[in-house]
């Protein structure tokens, strides 16, 4: 009984942390810009494994049939990633050049606009009301396509200023996301008893996993930060804002469902900011700035998202009232 109490009380503290992913991730990322010392002492190289325990994680939450809704609405999904790599990538290039980015920010703003969907995009999806199985299977199709579009789509849009290693950039996606998501997915199939036991405490190692990310970029660039934080912010809000906005409006104009219109808003507007992070430490070393827009994207788009989240939600509170009356 003692046992089970201690598991419940776990139980409850994971879904508290998930549910105040903001507060989380906006206190641990004061903590490091006000005290690099903090996370200083870990390396830049934790980020990629850190990245992984985060992928292997959504992998044990998903099944094969998760997947059907690729089948069963063709349109949703199509219209989803459209938007991901198309408007995202695009915006991310056309803010770079309004607000006259140098080469090393805007960099870090295409990475992560030629990212796939967010993790935590599910979880604001779920708070929004929004349908999840298809949130969760646009995410899946935007992180297999992810491999050969996003280091593609860096190379065209970036690829004049800084040299793009395109086959690395593959394999590192491969590695980070690819590898340890199909080993969840593996996990969960053949080992279910063992991973529902886990999968409660997924949301607080999500959780802990990108705000330690999130912390050592943040630590390591405070300086930089510090520099050019103003108009790397507008940058982020203005990409984050359209994204959400453009993807809901391109939902609306195919004719989808409310609750698919918040799926794909969510997942359009919420990038893998972890993934652009970790490329850009990893194949953009050269260019310690490039890290930056990924760490304050990683912020913002937990904050904005929580927004987005209780927007669609009296939204969707709103149409069920109408349909009752």
């Amino acid at each position: 009984m003692c046992q089970k109490t201690r598991k419940n009380k776990l139980i409850t503290i994971s879904a508290w942390i998930a549910a105040h992913i903001t507060f989380v991730v906006v206190l641990v990322t004061i903590l490091a810009l006000f005290f690099p010392s903090s996370f200083t002492w870990i390396g830049t190289s934790a980020i990629t494994p850190m990245l992984g325990v985060v992928m292997f994680g959504m992998g044990l939450t998903l099944r094969p049939s998760d997947f059907r809704p690729v089948l069963q609405h063709p349109k949703d999904i199509l219209v989803g990633e459209l938007a991901q790599f198309l408007i995202m990538p695009s915006l991310a290039w056309f803010i770079c050049k309004l607000l006259s980015l140098p080469a090393e920010l805007a960099l870090g703003v295409i990475l992560v606009g030629c990212c796939p969907g967010g993790t935590a995009s599910n979880v604001i999806c779920y708070l929004a009301k929004g349908d999840v199985p298809l949130s969760v299977a646009m995410t899946g199709v935007s992180t297999l396509l992810a491999p050969i579009l996003t280091p593609a789509l860096v190379w065209m849009l970036a690829g004049e200023s800084v040299e793009v290693d395109i086959a690395g950039m593959f394999l590192s996606i491969v590695q980070v996301v690819i590898i340890p998501i199909v080993l969840g997915v593996a996990a969960n199939h053949y080992f279910r008893q063992t991973t529902q036991r886990i999968v409660p405490l997924l949301p607080m190692i999500s959780t802990l996993s990108i705000a330690f990310i999130i912390g050592i970029i943040v630590a390591h660039n405070s300086a930089s930060i510090l520099s050019c934080s103003l108009i790397v912010g507008i940058a982020v809000i203005l990409h984050n804002v359209f994204g959400l906005t453009l993807g809901y409006a391109l939902a609306t104009l195919s004719g989808s469902e409310p609750s698919k219109r918040s799926a794909i808003s969510i997942e359009v507007g919420m990038q893998n900011s972890g993934l652009a992070t970790s490329l850009a430490a990893t194949h953009f070393a050269m260019f310690p700035l490039a890290a930056v827009p990924g760490a304050m994207f990683s912020v913002w788009h937990n904050f904005s998202g929580s927004i987005a989240a209780q927007i669609f939600r009296k939204q969707s509170d709103k149409e069920e009232k109408n349909k009752e009356a």
